[in-house]
């Protein structure tokens, strides 16, 4: 009896399988032939497009981009944003990203795979990227304009903002804009060391000042002689220094500690705090008079769950530098994903955000970034089991957010050691909400 041969697949059948195979690992795909015209679509490319390109159409065809754009892409294989052409999309202007695959065959191009994803980024609204602050949101744009006009005069700036949103960014870029920008920039976190050695490295010292002074050193403030001066969290000052300093603001000299003959400083000072000096000065705790000397031109920094809208995208581009560094490559973040990045109160800011960008990256797998691959305050059980902080809630049950106080979060952070994650579980509500109360608590300080 003859043998028969298995029945071959017609090429649309094998373009198809292959589609499907592409896209379960590589997400929205397009097959163009070697000179950019669409052989194929798969199934999650014609939903994502709208209104898909058809076969044999040019694939620059579908989105706002000229030849040389479309071949750069294909020949760096480097990922791009394009936006779509009005025919596509339903008349809504969206963009794209967009990476490219060499298909070959033996040392042939035969083809590209092109790999699409959404972009968060509005086309309608105009993105910056200002001296590493990176923004589409109006707000923040405005700002930067702020910046600008500050950076072309001598007066103080203090910055005012939450941890990570960027102010040692804003203070770059105020010293790179202005007449000082060819003299050093230094910097210095005030709450970083101890009073004495706090103001040793501010000031300087002469040899023998104090036990291991073995030589002199010249202190901040010299060094940043002819430019400009960071103070980072400058509201930890011990008020002795703030004497000190305040001295060296108006006589523009420095006594060095052990010193006695002043020494000339042409600086300019920035300085940064997250706290509310105006608080500060009621309290005591802070110098009224240099707060006014620090406070000529205040720029205040919101943080990133003020500006939404910039979440998604910043997300994008921390992937974007993660995937050219090799290895692993997102090329799209699932819904529920984005959707937990969207609804995340960010109290680390946008520092926090590339921190778990790129926990995510590293301990994943594949090109989507799941909302498993997140770190563990994101996955964390919605009404988590209240456990007993005092022998009166013993027998309590789980209770509602308005019922709890400024004493049973602190007692709850007493007891996980400040750990905010583990406190919300005891008190049986989500991270946000007790996020939330802390901030209400410490405006109500504030007020």
């Amino acid at each position: 009896m003859k043998e028969t041969s298995p029945r071959q697949a017609p090429p649309e059948e094998v373009l198809r399988q292959a589609l499907r195979a592409l896209e379960a690992a590589a997400g929205p795909t397009v097959l163009l032939d070697a000179q950019g015209r669409v052989l194929a679509l798969g199934a999650e490319a014609r939903a994502l497009l709208g209104e898909p390109l058809s076969s044999g159409q040019r694939f620059r065809e579908g989105f706002a981009c000229t030849e040389e754009e479309l071949r750069t892409l294909l020949r760096s294989q480097r990922e791009a944003i394009f936006a779509l052409g009005s025919a596509q999309g339903r008349g809504k202007p969206r963009s794209l990203r967009v990476r490219a695959t060499t298909l070959t065959e033996g040392n042939r191009s035969v083809g590209h795979a092109v790999h699409l994803a959404p972009c968060h980024v509005d086309p309608n609204t105009r993105e910056e990227l200002f001296h590493g602050l990176w923004t589409q949101d109006l707000r923040m744009r405005r700002l930067f304009r702020i910046i600008e006009k500050a950076a072309r005069t001598e007066a103080s700036v203090l910055v005012r903002g939450e941890s990570g949103t960027g102010k040692e960014l804003v203070a770059n870029a105020l010293h790179a804009l202005s007449a000082r920008a060819r003299g050093p920039f230094r910097a210095i976190n005030c709450a970083a060391l101890s009073p004495s050695l706090l103001e040793s490295e501010l000031f300087g010292h002469v040899r023998g000042a104090f036990t291991g002074a073995v030589r002199d050193s010249p202190g901040h403030f010299r060094l940043a002689q002819g430019g400009t001066l960071f103070l980072d969290e400058v509201a930890e000052l011990p008020l002795e220094l703030q004497a000190k300093l305040l001295r060296v603001l108006e006589t523009r000299t420095v006594i060095p500690v052990g010193g006695r003959e002043p020494v000339s400083v042409d600086v300019r000072i920035v300085a940064a705090t997250h706290r509310a000096l105006r608080r500060e000065v009621e309290l005591g705790h802070f110098r009224a008079d240099l707060m006014y000397r620090l406070r000529v031109v205040p720029i205040f920094l919101p943080a990133l769950r003020e500006r939404p809208g910039d979440i998604l995208p910043l997300a994008e581009r921390f992937l974007t530098e993660l995937n050219a560094r090799g290895g692993r490559q997102v090329l799209r973040l699932s819904a529920r994903a984005r959707r937990q990045l969207q609804e995340y109160a960010w109290p680390g800011n946008v520092r926090e955000l590339r921190n778990v960008m790129e926990y995510a990256h590293v301990m994943g797998e594949g090109p989507a970034l799941t909302e498993a691959e997140l770190p563990p305050e994101f996955n964390e059980q919605a009404r988590p089991v209240r456990l007993p902080l005092a022998p009166e809630s013993a027998s309590a049950a789980p209770a509602e957010p308005g019922d709890i106080g400024p004493e049973d979060i602190r007692r709850a952070l007493e007891q996980t050691r400040g750990n905010r994650a583990r406190a919300a579980s005891l008190l049986g509500i989500s991270r946000v909400t007790l996020w939330r109360r802390l901030r209400e608590a410490e405006g109500a300080k504030g007020r």
